[in-house]
């Protein structure tokens, strides 16, 4: 007999998901796949072919996350709201930095506060500063936040798949031109091998000019 906990556990909405951040030279690229899934163990089921991954956080401020997809929602939303209201206190726009570090708290209580369903949600956080400056963050399902020098993928369900592929193509020197296609190849590379991942690619860039939605391509299944 199933308990309450694993029957929630089995009908959730996951985002499944392979997500990919790349910093480069001259900024960050973010980069996900699109399917979410429902299940248990033993059982996957594709329930949304075109999930946007990568959510707005503020104007200057992105983020894509891993887990479930009502956990996803509700800390893109508080995260959100309390940078607004940080800046209207201070009269300062946010950093980056700043940013991760909120959600790490928030994700560190949550997932120590007791519950059937515990909150858990893995986070890259990428954006850029009032200086200019891009910067890529990762937040840990367990509330850890550090920043990343290199390439992460967040304990997503590509992840094996995209570090495997990045251990050998990524140099330090890397442009935000290459790098667009290094993570599309990323998360193609993880949608070939991880049933969570498919049905489309989302890529971002962050640079001293803004934050840019530079691929938007769906994948569409070949029958034979």
């Amino acid at each position: 007999m199933e308990t309450i906990n694993q029957e929630i556990s089995k009908n959730m909405l996951k985002s499944g998901t392979s997500i990919v951040g790349i910093v480069c030279k001259d900024g960050v690229v973010l980069g996900a796949d699109r399917r979410s899934t429902a299940g248990g163990e033993g059982m996957s089921i594709v329930m949304k072919k075109n999930k946007q991954k990568i959510r707005n956080i503020t104007d200057h401020i992105i983020a894509s996350y891993t887990g479930s997809v009502s956990d996803i929602e509700l800390a893109n939303k508080v995260l959100s709201a309390e940078l607004r209201l940080k800046e209207l206190k201070t009269h300062a726009r946010p950093t980056v930095a700043e940013a991760a570090n909120l959600l790490a708290i928030s994700t560190y209580r949550n997932i120590r506060t007791p519950s059937m369903v515990p909150s858990i949600v893995g986070t890259l956080i990428a954006g850029v500063d009032e200086d200019g400056k891009a910067s890529l963050f990762t937040i840990e399902p367990a509330g850890s936040a550090s920043e990343v020098t290199d390439f992460d993928a967040n304990f997503s369900s590509g992840m094996p798949y995209i570090l495997g592929l990045l251990e050998k193509q990524y140099h330090k020197d890397v442009t935000v031109k290459e790098a667009i296609e290094l993570a599309k190849d990323c998360i193609k590379s993880a949608i070939e091998r991880d049933s969570g991942s498919g049905n489309g690619i989302d890529v971002f860039t962050i640079t001293k000019d803004g934050i840019q939605h530079a691929v938007s391509e769906e994948i569409i299944p070949q029958y034979k």
